[in-house]
């Protein structure tokens, strides 16, 4: 950072002139909420002035002409999983800063769980070579499973002792109710030190109300992205909360969660900020990022000023990062926006740390990824598994058997419901039956510390041939693959083992279609549009075979998150999310294992 003594000559009007200067605009200042003729002066990556810069401004001074456009700060995605686009943080700056997005919080929870701390910094200092600032949240753990799973770090309190200085962290990140309400010891550690680093828990406790909610505020969550209904935000925001409302890819809760504006009457728009979660390029390319989300909130009859403060301070305050960014303010970063109109809200220029980052949708500097760590390339330690892996063993008799298929529906995002149905049993073997929607899922762990790879039945993919597979799959990054026989699942798998990660789609023992995520087996620096084309080839591998789910890959690699009730598959096995317990796909005879035998197992 430039010493700080400079910018207080600059902003002083000694020594320096400004580096940059946007001149000719309407200032949307989100702070005293006017709009207002001013001009901005940026010294480095700050913003030194604002109103009348003329004594700024000298020979060598970056002039931007905004005359009769509207000047908008950066804005701020509030929660943010950017490993799940499958983009480094290189590709994901190229893909938002030119739609606006000029920071994000993310946990790089999913990074974590492949590479530890050590892949989150490298991440970070990748970030500080972009446009887009990434703002860190240490996870309150990880994994988030209960209960725990298997992945190649555990974080823990030793690293959030080693970590809380780092000067990106702001907070513990995807505090997830269970955890709190089990008394989960390392999460109970997490915020003892957290405390003590002064730094604000942020939640996750999706469809969390009443009792539940007040033992939960007892952590003293700060703010939380986790809400179903407008009711259940409500409840929050009465309960002290800050409420971001999320819109992503796969999940789309911005109509409905903002109703406590539109129909519900709440006047305290200042406690709502926005975030996308979980997105992926061919989303963002056709909708938008932060911006779609302001458009959206507009278009419901919200005010263009209250749209553009969720999107921008309303979350740097729920973050405690309103010093740094968040508005057009002397000492603040110098991200701004110029926008022709409030309402259609299209951002022609971007601005971004005190430079021209994009202009009409196309960034405006040339952005290389980094060299990448051996470890972060091969970082699949599991050898290739046998057709004979993909089985569910029966010990009854008879040639059926009643069994429990993890069922998924568009209509209910994220949630999986307990499907009960009759299958067929061969040669001491359950199978899966196409004609009742049925196929097998297994989940391989990839870290190569055990031989775990269970194997049950889903409902809701439609699958009438081949099998899909992923490595990249929240919360844990294990292999996750959706199949109708054991054949195409064996083949999809090993092909992500042979290229250290990505996502395939496979039909008669042919790779269809393969997208290579070498970094962590997560992510890869490829262009947006080209992550966008290919993403649109594997949906359409996937749904040649049958599957009519909007986002299939999406539907499949949230099946390992244990947080969102009913039912998962960890490399465990199947988890009843709300006991919290290792359950068997089997209904009978009754084999479903134990608590103690699934925490047994997950200690090996």
């Amino acid at each position: 950072m430039t010493d700080i003594r400079e910018f207080i000559r600059a902003a002083s009007g000694r020594e320096a002139k400004a580096t940059l200067a946007v001149c000719g605009g309407r200032l949307v200042n989100v702070v005293s909420e006017e709009i207002y003729q001013a001009d901005i002066a940026v010294y480095g990556n700050r913003i030194i002035a604002v109103g009348d810069i003329s004594d700024h401004i000298g020979p060598d001074t970056e002039i931007v002409d905004a005359s009769g456009k509207y000047l908008c700060p950066g804005m701020i995605d509030g929660h943010l999983h950017v490993e799940c686009s499958k983009l480094s943080i290189t590709s994901f700056a190229k893909a938002v800063v030119p739609l606006g997005t000029t920071s994000i919080v993310t946990g790089l929870d999913q990074i974590i769980v492949v590479g530890g701390p050590a892949a989150a910094r490298e991440f970070l200092d990748e970030a500080k070579q972009t446009p887009l600032k990434v703002f860190w949240g240490a996870p309150c753990k990880t994994p988030y499973t209960m209960p725990r799973s298997t992945v190649g770090h555990y974080f823990g309190p030793a690293d959030h002792a080693a970590t809380h200085h780092w000067p990106e962290c702001v907070g513990i990140w995807e505090t997830v109710r269970e955890f709190i309400q089990e008394e989960d010891p390392d999460v109970m550690k997490a915020l003892e030190i957290a405390e003590k680093s002064r730094l604000p828990v942020l939640g996750c406790c999706p469809m969390t109300r009443g009792a539940r909610l007040n033992g939960y505020q007892q952590a003293r969550v700060r703010a939380d992205h986790e809400s179903y209904s407008p009711e259940e935000m409500l409840e929050k925001l009465r309960a002290g909360m800050h409420v971001v409302v999320r819109e992503s890819s796969i999940s789309h809760f911005l109509s409905d969660n903002l109703r406590i504006v539109t129909e519900m009457g709440v006047k305290a728009l200042r406690r709502i900020s926005f975030c996308t979660d979980d997105v992926v390029a061919s989303d963002i390319l056709v909708r938008g990022h932060l911006d779609n989300m302001v458009r959206m909130a507009i278009a419901m009859g919200i005010s263009p000023m209250a749209a553009i403060q969720m999107a921008t301070i309303n979350g740097a305050d729920a973050l405690r990062i309103d010093e740094k960014v968040g508005s057009i303010s002397p000492g603040r970063s110098a991200d701004i926006l110029v926008v022709n109109d409030l309402r259609e809200f299209r951002i022609e220029a971007v601005i971004a740390n005190g430079a021209v980052a994009a202009r009409d949708g196309k960034m405006a500097v040339e952005l290389s990824p980094p060299p990448r760590s051996e470890g972060l390339l091969r970082s699949i330690k599991v050898a290739p598994i046998s057709v004979d892996d993909i089985a569910v063993p029966y010990e009854g008799e008879g040639n059926s058997a009643r069994a429990m298929a993890i069922a998924v529906t568009p209509e209910k995002v994220f949630v999986r419901t307990k499907r009960e149905v009759t299958l067929p049993v061969r040669n001491g073997r359950v199978l899966a039956d196409l004609d009742q929607n049925i196929q097998y899922v297994t989940v391989v762990e990839r870290y190569g510390k055990t031989q775990h790879r269970p194997v049950a039945f889903t409902s809701g993919f439609g699958l009438k041939a081949g099998a899909m597979a992923s490595s990249t799959a929240p919360d844990d990054n294990n292999i996750i693959c959706v199949g109708t026989s054991p054949e195409d699942m064996t083949v999809a798998i090993n092909h992500l083992i042979a290229n250290n990660g990505g996502q395939v789609v496979v039909k008669d023992g042919e790779i269809l279609e393969f997208l290579h995520l070498p970094i962590g087996g997560i992510v890869s620096d490829i262009e947006p549009q080209e992550m966008a084309a290919i993403e649109g080839r594997l949906d359409d591998a996937a749904r040649s075979l049958g599957c009519d789910l909007p986002w299939p890959f999406m539907y499949m690699f949230v099946l390992q998150i244990t947080a969102i009730p009913d039912y998962a598959i960890t490399d465990l096995g199947v988890i009843d999310c709300v006991k919290l317990t290792v359950t068997s796909p089997i209904l009978e005879p009754n084999l479903e294992p134990t608590l103690e035998q699934g925490r047994a197992v997950a200690a090996e």
